[in-house]
């Protein structure tokens, strides 16, 4: 059994993290917290610590899980690390891509599972949308669009919105990780990028929204968000030379685990029929329904346990976590300096 050590016990670290990992076959034996009462009703076996450096200090603990705000993330990876422990980092893994360089290399040095919860890899739509240009039917694509709009006018009082919690906040390192990942799982690194990152409801102290616009060669990659978008257009729109797939809606995993349905119930990554996308060809303007994959955010969790037990590559290689960290960075400098920005160094 392998013994995991939560950094964080947010509404990530309890909602998210906690269930997929015990449903992956690990025991949570150790919780980072100031809310010991929290732990006691969903772990009572697990021992509750103050500090990150009481939990790495820990012999037993052979996996940590950081859970913690993004400025954390890099000096508690290191920290663990360095203690003999496998980590997983909820994403982004760091602020800046040269502060992964260090985590790089000591996992590999000490033959250690470094990797990131980058689990919308697995939400049924996006596995949809790999199968569909796996399998040819749409053709060459040409252009991929995705977009994460969301109605919240209200700012609300957590660190991710308030700038006095330093470096990787907002809505960018948020859910600007999600969709750049997806984006380097298709179409691997881009060519260049123009963007715009900013802030607009009236409270707002960091940004709430971002428009980014990608090429890799003739493709144009399209990436978006918005906290004041009452109604939302499309999640995904995938165009290619045969035809056209359109999906709304957003994977139901999320909302399951926030309901305490675990990820081993029946039909548990399952979308209703109502929420799948539609392919349209190209020829005749034919449209057809395409039943959605089955989402199974528990296959990265199933995939970090056979990587510690067998020395395999894990889910998600932490030099993949590290090029969504060099596209945020250009997205900020294009956003700022508004203009276009090479990835050979113009």
């Amino acid at each position: 059994m392998i013994n995991v050590g939560l950094s964080g016990f947010g509404l990530a670290g309890r909602t998210l993290h906690a269930p997929l990992i015990l449903a992956a076959g690990m025991r949570i034996s150790a919780v980072v917290t100031s809310r010991a009462a929290d732990v006691a009703a969903v772990l009572p076996q697990a021992r509750v610590f103050e500090s990150h450096a009481q939990l790495v200090a820990c012999e037993d603990i052979d996996l940590v899980v950081i859970v913690t705000p993004n400025q954390l993330h890099a000096p508690q990876a290191l920290d663990a690390l360095h203690a003999g422990k496998h980590v997983v980092v909820d994403k982004p893994l760091c602020i800046e891509a040269a502060q992964a360089d260090p985590l790089i290399e000591l996992a590999r040095a000490r033959r250690l599972v470094l990797s990131v919860f980058h689990n919308r890899r697995w939400d049924s739509d996006f596995l949809t949308i790999a199968q569909l240009i796996g399998s040819g039917r749409l053709g060459e694509v040409v252009a991929f669009n995705a977009r994460w709009d969301r109605y919240r006018p209200a700012v609300q009082n957590r660190w991710r919105e308030h700038a006095g919690a330093g470096l990787g906040t907002g809505l960018f390192y948020d859910l600007g990780s999600h969709l750049i990942d997806q984006a380097l799982c298709l179409f691997g690194r881009p060519d260049w990028i123009q963007a715009d990152v900013f802030s607009q409801r009236r409270q707002a102290q960091v940004d709430d929204g971002f428009e980014l616009l990608m090429g890799k060669g003739r493709v144009r990659i399209t990436l978006g968000a918005s906290s004041l978008a009452a109604a939302n257009r499309f999640r995904y729109r995938v165009n290619g030379e045969l035809a056209t797939f359109i999906k709304h809606g957003f994977d139901p995993q999320e909302q399951r685990l926030r309901a305490d349905i675990g990820p081993l119930s029946p039909g548990f990554g399952a979308e209703p029929p109502e929420d799948f996308g539609t392919l349209t060809s190209g020829s005749d303007a034919k449209v057809e329904t395409i039943a959605s994959a089955t989402g199974r955010w528990l296959t990265f969790y199933e995939g970090i346990r056979h990587s510690i037990e067998t020395g395999d590559a894990a889910p998600v290689a932490a030099s993949e976590a590290r090029t969504v960290l060099e596209v945020i960075e250009a997205a900020v400098l294009s956003s700022n300096e508004g203009r276009r920005v090479h990835f050979d160094g113009r």
